[in-house]
C-alpha cells in the first residue's frame, strides 16, 4: 500500500513547496490531502490551483477562512467543487487518516 501525505496549508507564500512536494509524492505513489485555511485559500486565486486539484487526490478549503479572507463563499476556486468548500474537519481527517503531515 502506497503512503499517504496530508498537507495542511495556512501560508499563501507557500504555494511553490505545497506544489513542489504534491508532485514529488505523486510521483512516488503516495496518496496526496491538500486542506487550505486561513490565509492559505489566497492560493486559490493562483492560476495553476485548478492543476493542483487535479494532481492530488482530494484539495479542499475551509469556507469559513475563505469569506475571512475577504472571498465570496459562492466563488468555488477553478478544480474544485461546493463540497470541497468545507470545515476545519479536513484538518481532523489528515491527522487521523494520513501517515504523514506536513504544515505550511
Amino acid at each position: 500500500m502506497a503512503k499517504s501525505l496530508g498537507i495542511f496549508v495556512t501560508n499563501p507564500d507557500s504555494w511553490k513547496h505545497v506544489v513542489g512536494i504534491t508532485k514529488a509524492a505523486k510521483a512516488k505513489g503516495s496518496k496526496v490531502k491538500v486542506f487550505f485555511t486561513w490565509a492559505g485559500t489566497k492560493c486559490s486565486k493562483n492560476a495553476d490551483f485548478a492543476a493542483l486539484c487535479e494532481l492530488a487526490d482530494d484539495v479542499s478549503i475551509c469556507a469559513d477562512s475563505y469569506s475571512k479572507m475577504g472571498f465570496d463563499r459562492n466563488d468555488v476556486p477553478a478544480g474544485l467543487t461546493s463540497k470541497e468548500m468545507a470545515t476545519q474537519a479536513q484538518h481532523g481527517m489528515i491527522i487521523e487518516d494520513y501517515d504523514c503531515y506536513i504544515n505550511f
